[in-house]
C-alpha cells in the first residue's frame, strides 16, 4: 500500500473505476449486496480523495433530484464501513473510499493534508506490528486501528517552497 496523494497526470477516473471494481469483487465474493445506493454513495466518494461529510454526500448523490433521507446515506456508509469499503476519518467526522485490502487488526495510517485536505494511505507495518504486539501483551485483540496525521503534503510543500 502507498500513499494515494494525488501527483499531476494522475488519473483520477482510473482510480475511481478500480475503487468501484474492487467493492464488487469484495461484495461478491461476501455473498454481499452493493445495492445501487450503495454503489453511488461509493461512487460518490471515489469521485474524490477528500474526505466528505454524510451531508455532503447526501448532496452529491441528491444532484438536481429529491434529497435522500440521511438515515439512507448512513445505512449505506455502515455497510460500506464494515466490509472495509470506506473508512471514516474521525478528526473530520468525513469518510473516504478505499481501494486497498486490510488485513483484520491492520493499522491504517492516514495522511491529512492541512492546505488541500487531500488525504492518502501510508503504510504502517512496523508500528502496526509494534501496537499489536502491546494489545497481546494484555490480552486484547484489535479489530482495527487507525491513526492520523495532519501536515503538508509534497504539493502543498513545494508550493509553498516556490512561493
Amino acid at each position: 500500500m502507498t500513499s494515494v496523494f494525488l501527483e499531476p497526470g494522475h488519473n483520477h477516473a482510473h482510480c475511481a473505476a478500480d475503487v468501484i471494481a474492487h467493492a464488487e469483487k469484495i461484495c461478491t465474493s461476501r455473498a454481499q449486496k452493493l445495492t445501487p445506493m450503495r454503489r453511488k454513495v461509493l461512487e460518490m466518494l471515489a469521485g474524490s480523495h477528500k474526505p466528505l461529510g454524510a451531508y455532503e454526500i447526501i448532496d452529491a448523490v441528491a444532484g438536481s433530484g429529491p434529497r435522500p433521507a440521511p438515515i439512507t446515506i448512513y445505512r449505506a456508509l455502515d455497510f460500506l464501513m464494515a466490509n472495509g469499503l470506506v473508512h471514516r476519518i474521525a478528526s473530520r467526522n468525513a469518510f473516504l473510499a478505499c481501494g486497498h485490502n486490510h488485513d483484520s487488526g491492520a493499522l491504517v495510517t492516514f495522511l491529512i493534508c492541512e492546505v488541500c485536505g487531500t488525504v492518502g494511505e501510508a503504510p504502517a507495518a512496523e508500528v502496526s506490528r509494534t501496537l499489536a504486539l502491546a494489545a497481546q501483551g494484555v490480552g486484547f485483540t484489535p479489530k482495527m486501528s487507525v491513526v492520523e496525521i495532519t501536515g503538508l503534503c509534497a504539493h502543498c510543500n513545494s508550493q509553498r517552497a516556490s512561493g
